[in-house]
This record gives structure tokens, sequence and C-alpha cells, in this order.
């Protein structure tokens, strides 16, 4: 046994006997896997052995082999069904436990194709574009070996957000290079037009794929965006309705509410000023002159926020959508010219290591979201997906957070529902939930957190500012979010009806109950 042990996991009777592999299968000393491949592992599933080990056996089974069409396009990766696609000149399948290996024979690997461990390569992307022109279909439960026609321009679609139209452009210099060396020509006769489609250059192709048709229109947008958006929109339909309805948005109650909207809204993108400088720079005009844009965009989101008309207004078409976003970004960033107030981005932008939408792609993004959000019935609904539509595509260079709650407050105010505010100890568990929702795609993190903040906000009577200020203080509002986290402090509710009482703790806002989904609306 200890020759056998300095083996590889996995190995071909090329590394050692068949006769001497035999014997120690029965005595259990190896385990078979297929016709001439053992592995020394016992214990776990041959399924987890193979895919451990799957370029080695791959190797051992089709040396210098091309993993090549669908799999080509999955990084490498077998399809849902365990198919590996590869290119070499044996062309029967080997079918292991949990994988099936499907060679065909054409070309071997070329210098632009990708090294992979144990002598393997990967198509390159032209090559791996190439390949999928040609059809194929699936037999039964297996995947086909290339690309559908809609797969195919949803890649075109990947790649030209990926790289640009220069990128694109280069790539597509490339795959007309390649083709008659790999006798592709026939291929490069349908890909090169279809490139020239995603380029918009040729108007004259029939596209398969909802991408390219939008593009073709003038309106490409972000597939994986489309698909979150799907995702809140799901829930958002199951979700009982949360009605907090406010009566008389003049009442003297709602006084000062618009100011604090304003200042913790702010807070949230890094702009902090005590409260009572923020009140003067606000009320009395008292403009620091070490500050002065920051506090124009106090200034700015107050005007929008405490705006009951402009607050009342809603958009009833994409077209419309657009319009007031950037209107309303025009005033919210009035005092910063620099960061082009009103206008789309044009470069990239990202949190951390998360991209939004690119740029090129903003405004068929926003239509299509659109969709999903016009079809929502309920104010709270509405709010809550207007909210993260806005924040998720990330149109503008600066000013996102705000547009999209001040997108969201409209929402409830043209209802005559309770707006929220989030308070700067709440400042990570709104981050965190959007973030939970675009990384996981995750809902109920976000619709608990605004459905707490919510809450929050309709128990504090904001007609006095001073009384308001106490309560906020009281209830942890002015909390630095990091100090707080650390120390266990979260934001809590008061009372209602009850001011005399000790302030009720209600945990984890994250966790807290809210409305159960339903079967419908």
């Amino acid at each position: 046994m200890s020759a056998l042990s300095q083996l590889p996991e996995v190995f071909t009777t090329a590394a050692v006997p068949r006769s001497t592999a035999s014997d120690a299968v029965a005595r259990g000393e190896l385990r078979r896997l297929a016709r001439g491949l053992y592995t020394r592992n016992l214990t776990d599933p041959p399924e987890q052995v193979i895919r451990r080990n799957v370029y080695d056996v791959v190797a051992s089974l089709y040396p210098a082999a091309v993993i090549a069409d669908r799999s080509a396009r999955l990084g490498g990766r077998p399809t849902d069904d365990g198919s590996l696609f590869l290119v070499h000149d044996r062309a029967a399948d080997a079918v292991l436990p949990g994988l099936t290996l499907r060679p065909r024979r054409g070309p071997a690997a070329r210098d632009s194709d990708l090294p992979l461990p144990a002598g393997l390569h990967m198509s390159s992307v032209p090559r791996g574009l190439l390949e999928n022109v040609t059809l194929s279909r699936g037999r039964k439960d297996r995947a086909p070996r290339t690309l559908t026609r809609p797969e195919l321009e949803e890649w075109l679609e990947s790649l030209i957000e990926q790289r640009g139209e220069d990128g694109f452009g280069a790539l597509r210099d490339q795959v007309r290079t390649l083709a008659p060396q790999l006798g592709l020509e026939s291929e490069l006769a349908v890909l090169d037009p279809l490139m020239g489609a995603v380029l918009g250059t040729r108007r004259d192709v029939h596209a398969a794929s909802g991408l390219l048709r939008a593009r073709q229109h003038g309106n490409p947008y972000d597939p994986r965006r489309l698909e979150l958006f799907e995702t809140l929109y799901n829930a958002l339909d199951r979700l009982a309705p949360v009605e907090r309805p406010v009566p008389d948005l003049a009442a003297a109650r709602y006084r000062f509410l618009p100011f604090f909207e304003a200042y913790f809204s702010n807070f949230i993108e890094g702009t902090e000023f005590d409260v009572e400088e923020a009140r003067q720079i606000v009320f009395d005009n008292v403009i620091p002159p070490a500050r002065s844009e920051d506090a124009h965009d106090v200034t700015g989101t107050y005007r929008l926020v405490s705006d009951r008309h402009e607050m009342a207004r809603l958009p009833g078409t994409s077209t419309e959508l657009i319009a007031l976003l950037k209107a309303r970004h025009r005033v919210l960033l009035e005092g910063r010219p620099d960061k082009q107030p009103g206008v789309f981005k044009e470069e990239p932008n990202r949190v951390g290591n998360i991209p939004f939408v690119a740029p090129a792609l903003v405004e068929g993004t926003l239509r299509e979201g659109f969709s999903f959000y016009r079809r929502l019935a309920y104010p709270f609904a509405r709010a809550v997906f207007q909210m993260f539509l806005v924040s998720e595509v990330h149109p503008f260079n600066d000013g996102n957070g705000r547009v999209a709650r001040v997108m969201m407050n409209a929402e409830l105010v043209a209802a005559s529902q309770q707006r929220l505010i989030i308070p700067q100890v709440y400042r990570s568990n709104y981050l965190m939930s959007l973030r939970v929702l675009t990384v996981n795609s995750r809902c109920e993190p976000l619709l608990r957190t605004l459905d707490f903040a919510q809450r929050y906000t309709s128990a504090i009577d904001f007609s006095d500012f001073e009384a308001a200020r106490a309560t906020l203080e009281q209830t942890n509002a002015f909390a630095d979010p990091v100090e707080a986290d650390a120390a266990g402090v979260r934001l809590v509710l008061p009372t209602p009806n009850l001011a005399d009482e000790p302030w009720q703790i209600v945990g984890d806002p994250v966790e807290h109950h809210m409305a159960k989904p339903t079967g419908g609306k």
C-alpha cells in the first residue's frame, strides 16, 4: 500500500499496472471509478472525487484535449446534467459518476487558447464564439453541445459590456483572423453580422434575444439586474399590503419631518453635520465657507422632500421616470456642477467590488425595470421597488442614494402614506440589506428594514423641532453606526401613546416581524 499512497488521488492504469490496481481494488485499498480510472479515496462520494480532480480525469482519458463549445462559455465547468464538451481525436464519450465527457473531433489547441492544468486547454473567446455558432440539439435530458442563438447573443452582449465598443471591435477582428485557421469560415459568415448588430453597424440582422432587440431599438439593458428586479417584484407582489395612511400631509405633526429626512439621507452618503449646524444651514441659510458644497447637498435634498407638490409627482411611463430622475437630481446637486447634475453617468461606478449598471445600459435598464414597477399595486411595494431600481442602476456620478430615497418617499407621499427616514444608527442595516439583495438575491432583509423604518418614523411627532430631536436622541437615532454596532446599540421604537414609559427595544430590525407573504396581493 505504501507505493499506492504515492499516487495522485485519481489515476489511470498508465500510472500503475492494471493487475496491481485490480488486486488493490480486491483488497479494498483502491476504488475503481471507471474503466482504467482509479482513486485512493475510499470515503468521499465518487462524484466529489471526480469533480475535485476534473482536469486530471479529463487529461487521463483525453490527453491534450480542448474544453470547448458550451463548456468554454461556462468557463470550463460542466453543465447542469454533468456534461463537459471537449475537442479530441478520440470521439467516444466517457460516462463517469457525476460527469460525462463528450468529445468531438476538431482542431487541436492554438497558442491563443487558454492553458489549463494537466496539459489541457480551453477555447479562447474568439474560438468559443465561432464554435458556438453551429446549432446542436440536446437529447432527452442532455444539454446541447453548443449555445442556442439567444444564448449566443447574450454572450455577445456581456462581452461588449465588459470590453466596451473598442474592445469588442478588436475581438471581432480576432474572430475574423482565426476563422480560416480553424476552417470555420461558414460560422464566421453567421457570427460576423451578429457582432455587427451588437455594435450597431448591422441593422438587417434578426435578433433572437430580447437583449439584442433592445439594443437594436437603442435601449440595451443589464440582464442580471432584470433578474434581480423580477425577484424583488415577485416578493413584493406576494406581500400583504403594508398600509400606514396619513390623513393630512399638512398636519403639524409632520412639520419638521422633511428636515430630518434630508439630514439623515445626506448622512448616509457621508455628508455629516451637527444637527444644529444643519438646522442653521436649512432654515437660516448659514453656509459654512469651508463646506459650501456639502451644505448645498443638504439644502438641495430639503428643497425636494419639503415640497409636497414635487413629492406627489409620480412617473406614468418609463420616459417620465427618466425625466423625473434627471429633474430631481438637478435640484439635489445644483451646488456641485462638477458632478453634472441631471446628467446620466458616462463612466462606470461601483461600491467596493460591486459594479453598478454600465453607462450604456442605464436608460434601457431603467425602462425595463419600470415595467415591473408599474404592475405593483400598493404604495409601500412601489416605494421599495422604486428605491431599489434607482439604487441598483446608480445612473448618476453622485447622489444616487439620495435620489433613490426621494423617489421612494415620493411614492408614499403621493398615496398619503407614512414616509420614512433612515437614521444614522440604522445606516448599516439599510446598506447591508441592499447588499444582500444585490449579491444574494434575498429580499426579506430589505423589506423588513424599510418596514421597521416606516413604523419608527410614524411613531414620532415632528411638530416641534426640539421635541422631535429629543425623541430621536432617546431612540439612538444619532448614534454612530460603527460604534453602535460594536456596543450592541440599536434603533428603538418609542412606546406608542405612552410618552412617560421607557423606550421599547424591538431587537434587530432585520429579524422584526412584518406582514407575511400571502397567496396574492
